[in-house]
């Protein structure tokens, strides 16, 4: 199953090593099924590069549209976290979260490993050129070595900058913002490092107005969507 949906939340974040084992044990048993149990959730993807000082963490979650990451249905899990999360939410560090509007995607399947690149507007760009060019771009950036699937996000920081019970348990965010996200799905992490310059190189020479792209490469750790949720209810 590809992305799906018309949105995606990414999220970047450290853990206090301490933590670590924890944190994993946390996020595949209680709070990724917690996540895709919300309705218009998707698809998770845990990520995970054990070899990058910052961002060792990301997650993915597809979302029918945006505003699933505002709903009511998922305020109401970030306001009342479980003894768990009030146990695992403060070893977080460096989090960064943004919702997207999903504006392009190539591809069909599923890849072992993802590069996330985040990027700035360039000077006079703005939201409308990354629409118009955003499905040349992702066509572009799929013929790449390594590329299985492609999907571009706009920021939508008004939707994920709700402040919730979640919120106040992590350590305060002072990462700076960004304006768009580019998920790369690929073969294997060492097929996509090999693969980064030409990526970022058809990105700046790309229509889409865009800037000092900041690229991690990811293996993808664990993953789950929707349906398997379906399924596990049904068997109960």
């Amino acid at each position: 199953m590809a992305l799906t949906g018309s949105a995606f939340l990414a999220l970047w974040h450290d853990i206090d090593p301490p933590s670590q084992t924890e944190y994993m044990e946390w996020h595949t048993r209680e709070h990724m099924p917690e996540r895709l149990s919300i309705p218009g959730f998707t698809i998770g993807k845990r990520l995970i590069n054990h070899d990058v000082p910052r961002y060792r963490y990301g997650t993915v979650y597809g979302g029918e549209t945006v505003e699933v990451f505002r709903s009511r249905a998922y305020l109401e899990r970030l306001n009342n976290p479980t003894d768990w999360s009030n146990k695992v939410q403060p070893t977080f560090r460096n989090f960064l979260r943004v919702a997207c509007d999903r504006v392009a995607s190539a591809g069909v399947g599923e890849g072992g490993a993802m590069a996330t690149i985040r990027l700035d507007f360039a000077d006079g760009s703005g939201a409308d050129k990354v629409r118009t060019g955003a499905q040349s771009l992702a066509d572009v950036l799929l013929k790449v070595t390594g590329a299985c699937g492609v999907h571009i996000g706009l920021a939508r920081t008004e939707v994920s900058g709700v402040k919730t019970r979640e919120t106040e348990l992590r350590p305060g965010m002072a990462e700076k913002e960004f304006d768009v996200v580019v998920l790369i799905e690929g073969s294997g992490a060492p097929e996509l490092e090999a693969s980064v310059p030409e990526f970022q190189a058809v990105i700046a020479e790309s229509s889409i107005g865009v800037s000092n792209p900041q690229t991690i490469v990811y293996n993808l750790a664990y993953q789950l969507t929707a349906a398997d949720m379906a399924g596990t209810e049904g068997a109960r």
